[in-house]
């Protein structure tokens, strides 16, 4: 069977999406890791399927590089918008697309009638251990944690999808392949989570680096970004509203009942793709 896709990406946090208005992608989480494999396949952090909702302008499902299927995805979002008017399917510059965290509000920001930034309301974060989930007796906002012998203040914080905020001296040489993995995987996160690590340059910027579950470092993590700024007020670090530099670039947060996301959304290349060269 063949299929078209569009390769798009949010700070380099890229993703395979499937257009699923037109046709339906069937065994996404065994296509994910086998598309997105960068030597063999297309390439990228995961494949997005934009599928039609019954409640909203469209609906958004996100699979991992490894085929595990998560919640929701910032930068992921942010493209899935652009593709809705850019390709036409919707004619407003406002968007609500569903995800597994429930029904975002978008803001679309054409620039030569095509989407450059998009603005999400990402909701309120979740800050309740067995929401999050984490496991642990004390408050999720002030954890600790070990791993391969060295210990972790951490934040605990759901954006739709667990992450674990970790503030750091020089996040630059911090060895995030090292600790990524090891706490991805803790038995403190029954679910696995993304972690971040920051390093604080004021109260109004910071530095990121994200270990996604399932994909590894990635070069920015959206919902990861909502969560340092979350965590970051929460533990008196920085103001409700920051400039976040991920390591694809620069995002906007601003925590005002809900956090608000702003940031950049680009098309890298189309295609179509043989299921059976995969399967």
């Amino acid at each position: 069977m063949k299929i078209n896709f569009i390769k798009m990406h949010g700070l380099g946090n890229d993703y395979i999406y499937f257009d699923c208005f037109k046709q339906p992608l069937e065994d996404p989480a065994l296509l994910a890791p086998l598309l997105s494999d960068r030597h063999r396949g297309i390439g990228g952090d995961g494949i997005i399927l934009i599928l039609p909702s019954l409640a909203a302008d469209a609906r958004m499902r996100m699979f991992n590089a490894d085929g595990s299927e998560a919640e929701m995805c910032g930068n992921g979002i942010r493209c899935a918008a652009k593709y809705l008017y850019d390709s036409g399917l919707i004619k407003k510059t406002t968007a609500e697309i569903e995800t597994g965290k429930g029904i975002l509000q978008l803001e679309l920001h054409p620039l030569n009638k095509k989407i450059m930034q998009v603005r999400v309301n990402m909701g309120n974060p979740v800050l309740n251990g067995p929401d999050i989930p984490v496991v642990i007796n004390e408050n999720p906002v002030f954890g600790s944690i070990s791993v391969l012998g060295s210990a972790f203040d951490f934040t605990a914080v759901s954006m739709g999808n667990p992450h674990c905020v970790i503030f750091v001296d020089d996040v630059k040489k911090f060895p995030v392949e090292k600790f990524g993995p090891a706490i991805e995987n803790h038995p403190l996160f029954p679910k696995r989570v993304n972690v971040e690590f920051v390093e604080i340059i004021n109260k109004n910027e910071v530095l990121q680096r994200t270990w996604e579950r399932g994909s590894g470092e990635t070069m920015a993590c959206g919902t990861g970004a909502c969560a340092v700024c979350a965590a970051g007020v929460l533990r008196q670090k920085t103001a409700s509203r920051i400039i976040n530099h991920l390591t694809g670039g620069d995002l906007e947060l601003e925590w005002s009942g809900s956090v608000f996301m702003t940031g950049p959304a680009e098309t890298v290349f189309s295609g179509v793709i043989e299921t059976g060269d995969f399967i």
